[in-house]
């Protein structure tokens, strides 16, 4: 028997849609490996000596061309004499298990057969140090007893709070390498506080430990790679901050607001986001595309007045983090949430609302529908909706008709598409993305 709550939505009108495409400006790089060899030949890779066990982090995040990156580090490293190894730096992800986060590697594409190299994964962590406020300072122990460590992220903006270093080289350090414990220890004075203990953490360990450098990786606008940088571990943290920069203005952002203010306000009736997961945002929707933070203290400049999470990416391996941020989500979402791997990650960070359920609504065309409804327009019938595939992909959305006259006069902004209709299958919403290569 159908449930009287979609009996209330069930007769929503649903808006026809059409496929708009952004263009941003972006720098593409097409051969990983050579960037990598470029990137290394800096001075500080010198520290490299033949003989030496050197440990390489790799995180649970989705970067570009990750695999092949990975693995031109593993071949510079070991051309110069020495032997690598990689080991898992994600804290708590991966349900803070060992094997959890082996595997999360391996959905990411990452194993001992494409690194060409062995795969150290373990929760045990050595103390280094003991912060002026008392915090204790972890320090992954396989990585530990290396000769030396090579840090390996991604430079970009973090979810949840603004610092001079944000998700990056430091935070690698600091709460990565931390592993469950070192990042529980980071969060434990509440979210705001993070960015401060990153830096004290990482400066730490730079100091003490055997960091030799650091190979981080800017992004594009869309999801490709940028720029492969080599950074010593001397001064890395000033370094790394102008990066931060670069990639904060290399993201790509829904097509609302001036284009000459990147963070100026808009307004959205509607967000349908297709899939959430680890490997399009740590909070699986990246919270400075929707402005959803999980801080009070970050500055909000677009409101959605309701957004709708559709599924959970299968990379992310359960970890259904992000999903509260969502207004309404599906009970194919609802399915694939893993307590295990979400509480873990929410309990560490102590960042509990992560953990919770939004409403659940049968099927995409009702949870669509329930937003609609509920979303506060003047007239639902014209209402103003985007859809993305994810918050790291926006190339391409889909609007609705509402919106088609605004996006038409909107510089890099096209309609490739004709209006239709909404369409489903056994209530999954269908409308197929074009291919990306």
């Amino acid at each position: 028997m159908k449930p009287n709550y979609v009996k209330l939505v069930e007769n929503t009108p649903l808006p026809r849609i059409a496929l708009c495409r952004q263009e941003f400006a972006a720098t593409q790089i097409e051969v990983p490996q050579a960037a990598v060899a470029e990137a290394m030949k800096a001075a500080c890779v010198d520290k490299l000596r033949p003989g030496m066990s050197i440990a390489i982090t790799a995180g649970s995040r989705g970067l570009a061309n990750l695999p092949e990156l990975l693995a031109a580090i593993v071949r510079e490293v070991r051309e110069r004499g020495a032997h690598p190894f990689v080991v898992p730096a994600m804290g708590s992800h991966g349900g803070a298990t060992a094997e959890g986060q082996t595997a999360l590697l391996a959905k990411l594409g990452v194993t001992e057969e494409s690194l060409g190299c062995e795969i150290r994964s373990s929760m045990d962590t050595d103390e280094i140090g003991v912060l002026d406020n008392g915090l204790s300072v972890r320090m992954d122990r396989h990585a530990n007893s290396a000769d030396g460590i090579i840090l390996f992220n991604r430079i970009k903006p973090h979810t949840s709070f603004r610092a001079p270093n944000e998700s990056g080289l430091a935070k690698m350090l600091s709460i990565g390498l931390g592993k469950q414990s070192g990042a529980e220890t980071c969060h434990s004075r509440g979210i705001d506080n993070v960015g401060t203990f990153v830096a004290e953490m990482a400066r730490m360990k730079l100091a003490r430990c055997k960091v030799l450098f650091g190979i981080g990786t800017i992004e594009n606008a869309y999801d490709g790679l940028a720029r492969v940088v080599a950074l010593d571990s001397e001064g890395m943290l000033e370094a790394e901050a102008p990066l931060l920069q670069e990639a904060m203005r290399n993201m790509p952002r829904l097509p609302l607001g001036p284009l000459e203010a990147p963070t100026a306000s808009g307004d959205l009736d509607v967000l349908v986001v297709d899939e959430i997961g680890k490997e399009f945002s740590g909070t699986g929707m990246d919270p400075n595309i929707t402005h959803r933070f999980t801080s009070d203290k970050m500055q909000v400049h677009l409101h959605i007045a309701r957004l709708v999470a559709l599924g959970l990416s299968p990379r992310s391996n359960g970890n259904g983090n992000g999903a509260a941020r969502a207004d309404v989500i599906t009970r194919r979402l609802e399915a694939d949430f893993d307590r295990e791997a979400v509480y873990a990650n929410a309990i560490t960070s102590q960042v509990v609302k992560q953990a919770k359920i939004p409403m659940v609504m049968p099927c995409d065309r009702t949870a669509i529908q329930t937003a609609i409804k509920t979303c506060g327009a003047e007239d639902i019938a014209k209402v103003r909706l985007l859809r993305i595939p994810n918050t790291l992909k926006l190339e391409y959305i889909y609007a609705s008709e509402a919106m088609l006259p605004e996006l038409r006069e909107r510089p890099g902004v096209e309609v490739i598409g004709a209006l239709q209709e909404m369409q489903f299958s056994a209530g999954l919403l269908h409308n197929p993305w074009p291919e990306v290569h």
